[in-house]
């Protein structure tokens, strides 16, 4: 068998991509509708272009996915060591410090009972046991 390698040269690529619209319009109308087509149709994209270019400029960017707020917070509790209350999802109250973190869990170290590795997503939220007692 002989088979004949064949390359496009980007030439024949420019004119394919200037034949392929001719027979289009042809097809959609008359010729006179297809020249004013024709010299619509540049100024149509350009207007879309640069219209959407500048969509893209006024679009705002979205807020970071990670504050550092959460960070400070566990930082300043485990630096000070405060006594912290963690309520659970389910209600139950854990008292105690916290001696580490991670992006899925805490280490609570409690006086009278074994230290807890709680996750995250089983708290619902926690406060100083401070601000418990001046209520």
């Amino acid at each position: 068998m002989n088979r004949k390698l064949i390359r496009t040269t980007l030439a024949e690529i420019k004119n394919k991509g200037r034949e392929t619209p001719q027979p289009k319009e042809r097809v959609n109308g008359s010729p006179s509708r297809s020249s004013g087509e024709r010299s619509e149709a540049p100024s149509h994209r350009s207007s879309q272009s640069s219209s959407s270019s500048s969509v893209q400029v006024r679009k705002r960017t979205p807020p970071p996915s990670e504050t550092s707020a959460e960070i400070f917070y566990y930082k300043k509790q485990i630096d000070a060591h405060t006594l912290m209350i963690i309520v659970l999802q389910d209600g139950e109250e854990i008292e105690g410090t916290i001696e580490w973190y991670d992006r899925s869990a805490l280490k609570v170290n409690r006086k009278s009972a074994p230290n807890l590795l709680l996750l995250k997503h089983n708290i619902k939220y926690m406060y100083k046991a401070d601000e418990r007692d001046g209520d």
